[in-house]
């Protein structure tokens, strides 16, 4: 009883309320008495914190690359979507169990069986004889990539007081981006980590720790994704848009959806997202933007490769190589956002900035073509890799200042939940358009080709498959479709810009703890 007593007062209280006014600060909680790692064991940590970011990071990069040659191996697009969005729909389907994980479970053993079971999946996709297998593998990989990406930045939280966790997630954003090759035994350095006191586990009995895993959130996000993708990848390929099937799928969608809104909210403190967490302005507004600013650079990382290699020809190897303005525009960009939120204290208009910038970017990437040379995809990636990168981490900045410690891997969990929920979303409906797009150009452009083999012959196969006369016509459709999805990151990321204008612009205070968020 005293154990379930303590529980309830470490879950139930309430938040510390939203400042609003100047001045409520005037007395900070000094968190110089925190106790915080020093010297080489902080540069231990953070090593070892971005070289296990590097693993999910990587997975992600690789198979974007990789998905035209994939579609050679497994013969077809019509389950390139799943490619991305099986592992992006369990990173963000356990996102939050993870993040329950990490409050109930010492953080150093769920660190490292997250890193583990990512590793499993990995395995399976590596040695995977069908697209099935692929996809399982993939789903695994999300798993523990939802441990890892949540698991990282929550330590990161525990290792530096509040005015200096800005720079921390720079770096994490330079592992994100950079996506180095590094193996598990590096990531095993997370040993030398120490728990700081402030990171003590909940007490809570076993049957409440896994009440608080949200088994029945996980099964209702996980099927309305489900549902969602599925609605997708049949509408206008397998089935009409207005067949029984999608439609089914569609109002399925919604309904779990609902369902899953209900549970939430009579669920309390055994929710994913708690609903006293979720009417902080900080986390819904910054939950918004992440799932549309995520999505527009998720959505480049998948399509960005099929232009290189479908339309200029070049293998995986070369199209790696072109994506490099991308990537290292992004890792100087990331590093350089954490350290200006650290100097000005402001996150938000930095997201407003970026934001708008990505719209102007990934529009420009929009009018790329058969015959664009190579000055401006190499211009348009450069600034689509900055403005992307820049305020990438800023929605976890504000919402990790406004919670008290012990919320904060609940919040970032939260806010990793909708972050690749965006890019689960977002592939899934890129392909959509990409495949449409493709079947109704080909109609015009190649009338004697037939559209289904198109679709069903792999993205780096077209030159090998169609004679030449064939493949101008066909390429042609291909740009037409890769340009749709790029439309839909263009919607996304103007979405994005919308939201930044009503996030909280405030200074990140300079020296509390958990109530840190703000004055001015």
């Amino acid at each position: 009883m005293a154990e379930e007593k303590n529980l309830a007062q470490n879950t139930d209280a309430p938040e510390t309320p939203d400042v609003e006014l100047e001045g409520a600060h005037d007395e900070p909680v000094d968190s110089a008495n925190e106790e915080y790692p020093h010297g080489l064991r902080l540069v231990t940590v953070v090593a070892a914190v971005m070289l296990t970011v590097f693993l999910t990071s990587l997975d992600q990069t690789i198979v974007g690359t990789a998905i035209p040659k994939i579609t050679d191996e497994f013969h077809g697009l019509s389950q390139v979507s799943w490619y991305g969005s099986a592992y992006f729909m369990c990173l963000g389907g356990f996102q939050s169990s993870w993040g329950k994980a990490y409050r109930y479970f010492p953080l150093k053993l769920c660190f490292i069986v997250s890193v583990v079971i990512f590793e499993l999946g990995s395995l399976i996709c590596g040695v995977s004889p069908s697209s099935v297998a692929f996809i399982v593998g993939r789903a695994i990989a999300g798993v523990g990539g939802a441990g890892v990406s949540s698991g990282g930045t929550v330590i990161l939280a525990f290792c530096a007081e509040p005015k200096k966790r800005p720079t921390l997630m720079g770096f994490v954003g330079v592992a994100y981006t950079v996506a180095a090759i590094c193996g598990l035994a590096l990531a095993l350095l997370i040993a030398f980590f120490k728990t700081p006191s402030s990171a003590s586990v909940v007490p809570a009995t076993w049957m409440q720790k896994i009440w608080h895993m949200d088994p029945v959130g996980i099964v209702l996000s996980m099927g309305a994704i489900i549902s969602f993708i599925l609605a997708l990848q049949y509408g206008g390929q397998t089935y009409d848009w207005s067949s029984s099937v999608v439609v089914g799928l569609l109002v399925g969608f919604v309904i779990i959806l609902a369902a899953l809104a209900v549970a939430e909210y009579y669920q309390g403190e055994y929710a994913m997202m708690p609903l006293r967490l979720l009417k902080r302005r900080s986390l819904w507004t910054g939950c918004a933007y992440q799932f549309f600013f995520a999505s527009c650079y998720f959505l480049l990382l998948y399509y960005l490769p099929i232009y290189f290699q479908s339309i200029r020809g070049g293998d995986a190897i070369q199209s790696g190589v072109d994506n490099l303005p991308l990537v290292i525009a992004g890792c100087l960009a990331v590093l350089a956002g954490g350290i200006a939120v650290t100097k000005t204290r402001h996150a938000t208009p930095f997201m407003a900035l970026g934001a708008a910038l990505a719209t102007v970017a990934t529009g420009l990437l929009y009018t790329l073509d058969v015959d664009t040379s190579s000055a401006k995809w190499i211009g348009y990636q450069i600034l689509a890799g900055a403005a992307l990168a820049f305020p990438f981490q800023n929605a976890l900045n504000i919402a990790q200042a406004d919670v008290d410690s012990s919320d904060i891997s609940t919040v970032t969990a939260t806010l990793y939940y909708f972050q690749v929920l965006g890019g689960a979303f977002s592939i899934s409906s890129a392909q959509c358009a990409f495949v449409n797009v493709l079947l109704s150009s080909l109609r015009t452009s190649a009338p004697g080709v037939n559209p289904l083999l198109v679709v069903n012959t792999g993205a780096t196969e077209l030159r090998s498959v169609f004679t030449a006369e064939q493949l101008q016509g066909i390429v042609r459709a291909y740009m037409e479709a890769i340009k749709a999805s790029f439309a839909v990151g263009i919607g996304m990321v103007g979405i994005a810009f919308v939201l930044s204008l009503i996030c909280p612009w405030k200074r990140l205070h300079a020296g509390a703890v958990g109530d840190a968020m703000p004055v001015g």
